[in-house]
């Protein structure tokens, strides 16, 4: 399989030389175009092409920055993964773990990426294409990766005689983004006008019981 180029997040800029910078900022570019696209006509309406095209670039230079056309807007939950993983990696030590989880995802509130009504068109674009669905999910599992470390310090320490992996980071990781999708598809069905963040404490309290 191809090393594609990751897409660059908000938090390397500063740590880049000229080159980088530069190419972050085609990307980003490109990135405005394809979303602009998107939320007019639907994303499975828009070929690499016409983003191409709209961008002043040809298909080919656009395969160098992106490595598919779903990965335009899921550029975006992967910086979203990054801003809560810094969140989380600030929180207070003596948090318990759901809180401190809790409390790092909310920075996808107070810091939004976009409007509510654009927040709200991308989410009901991502749920209608299965293509955008089913490479949303390889990403979220991204934020496992990047999360759990930071909860199994958290957490109690296992007897010494259980040698098997410890499953409760990754478990309560894997839920509370499970209560963040169920959230997300109600506020989405009631047009945006439910408080998503209401929503998601109902889901997480339901879980955690």
């Amino acid at each position: 399989m191809p090393d594609y180029p990751r897409p660059m997040t908000a938090a390397d800029p500063g740590q880049l030389g000229l080159r980088e910078r530069t190419r972050l900022a085609v990307q980003q570019d490109i990135a405005a175009v394809a979303l602009r696209l998107f939320l007019a006509r639907g994303f499975d309406e828009v070929t690499v092409d016409a983003i191409a095209r709209e961008a002043g670039i040809s298909p080919r230079s656009f395969f160098r920055y992106f490595a598919t056309k779903e990965d335009v807007v899921l550029g975006r939950v992967v910086e979203a993964g990054h801003r809560v993983e810094r969140a989380l990696a600030a929180r207070p030590g003596q948090e318990s773990a759901w809180t401190a989880l809790r409390a790092a995802l909310s920075v996808l509130v107070d810091e939004p990426a976009g409007s509510r009504e654009d927040e709200l068109a991308l989410a009901r674009m991502s749920l209608a294409s299965p293509s955008l669905r089913a490479r949303e999910l390889e990403k979220r599992t991204e934020w496992e990766r990047l999360l759990v470390p930071h909860l199994g310090a958290r957490l109690r320490p296992r007897p010494l005689d259980r040698k098997a992996p410890d499953p409760r980071a990754a478990a309560i990781v894997a839920t509370t983004l499970a209560c963040l999708h169920v959230a997300t598809l109600a506020w989405v069905a009631t047009d945006g006008v439910s408080d998503l963040v209401e929503l998601f404490d109902e889901a997480l309290g339901a879980v955690r019981g």
